[in-house]
């Protein structure tokens, strides 16, 4: 791996290297080494995770992190680039192998930012929490993780998103008394009982709480049914599967009190759960970064890793090259000009001596 390249050769580079979850370990190797080779870093590998760390005493500290895993192979390796377009084609040049580039071109060239900054490139984003890189970090090393602000390189169309939304998924069930369909009177039929639980779902009015100057959007949606026995049973059983997306003002524990207050009266089980992000946009750190990147800053309505560091108390943004449209897709590919503004943008963030000011 040659971080002399540029950028959008850098990026080629790690996307022509293979590495679908749980198969990383050819890729955290090419970056152990090319991460090793740079004297002004001290790096620490878990796994296939890599943490390299300036140490320069500077005032405040950054994190810089991208996830090296992608989605499975879909006829869309190697790299292609149309340079004409001003298009590079391939799995991983969106979600996310673009923002590692930059995150390495700036950890081999930029010696001396005016903040300390921990670059992390970690493994299994794209599956089962149970393998995130930067979970297993963060319980393992918390240390490492400590800053005054982060920056996840998720695809964001080169533009800041700031925190993200939670996520809640529960069952909403409702039970009834199994009958032959000839003789419905004797029993209960529990998929009728389920037209109050999407009665009240159709009347649900979002909560759009502002947060930091940015509105979020909350929602509370029925994302699957299922009930029935055979075609002549009087059901005794419906479940409602339902999705809270929850703005970031709210904890977990505050997201699932809601929840069961709107489904009072019915047995909720709850199957999935992850906090949102704050986006700390009032930090000096994170109000500098925004000033020094520009353009309209949005929320976060989706969930990623960002949430994680609002966990350990530091607030983050997402912001990398690509559209997230096309992340996962066939047809994945990464404009070359929003790569090389991310790092431009990047790099004069992490330089400028107006930076260090504001942050004393």
């Amino acid at each position: 791996m040659d971080l002399s390249a540029d950028v959008v050769t850098l990026t080629r580079q790690l996307v022509d290297i293979e590495s679908v979850s749980r198969n990383e370990q050819e890729i955290a190797d090419a970056v152990e080494a090319a991460l090793r080779a740079l004297p002004h870093l001290s790096v620490v590998r878990r796994g296939h995770t890599l943490v390299a760390r300036t140490d320069l005493g500077r005032g405040s500290r950054v994190v810089i992190a991208g996830h090296l895993d992608t989605v499975p192979v879909n006829d869309n390796l190697p790299s292609r680039l149309d340079e004409e377009a001003g298009v590079l084609h391939g799995l991983g040049t969106c979600d996310m192998k673009g923002g590692d580039a930059v995150i390495l071109k700036l950890a081999a060239t930029v010696a001396e930012p005016v903040h300390d900054v921990t670059y992390v490139l970690y493994e299994g984003e794209e599956i089962e929490s149970l393998h995130n890189g930067l979970r297993l970090l963060g319980e393992s090393d918390p240390e490492l993780l400590e800053a005054d602000f982060a920056i996840l390189m998720e695809p964001s169309n080169a533009g800041v998103e700031a925190g993200c939304q939670g996520t809640l998924r529960v069952e909403v069930r409702t039970v009834g008394e199994r009958a032959h369909s000839a003789r419905s009177w004797r029993g209960v039929n529990a998929i009728h009982g389920a037209a109050e639980v999407l009665n009240r779902l159709a009347a649900y009015e979002a909560r759009r709480p502002v947060i930091d100057g940015l509105e979020y959007h909350e929602g509370l949606n029925a994302v699957g049914i299922a009930g029935g026995i055979a075609g002549n049973v009087i059901p005794d059983e419906c479940v409602v599967t339902v999705n809270f997306r929850f703005a970031p003002d709210r904890s977990e524990a505050e997201a699932l009190a809601f929840v069961e207050d709107f489904f009072d009266g019915f047995a909720i089980t709850v199957t999935d759960s992850a906090p949102g992000a704050l986006p700390g946009l009032d930090r000096p750190a994170a109000a500098a970064f925004v000033a020094a990147v520009g353009g309209d800053v949005n929320p976060k309505f989706g969930w990623t890793d960002v949430a994680r560091f609002t966990v350990l108390g530091v607030p983050a943004v997402n912001y990398g090259p690509g559209d997230p449209i096309f992340a996962h897709k066939h047809d994945e590919h990464v404009e070359t000009a929003q790569i090389l503004r991310c790092e431009q943008q990047l790099r004069r963030w992490l330089t400028s001596p107006a930076q260090s000011e504001e942050h004393r």
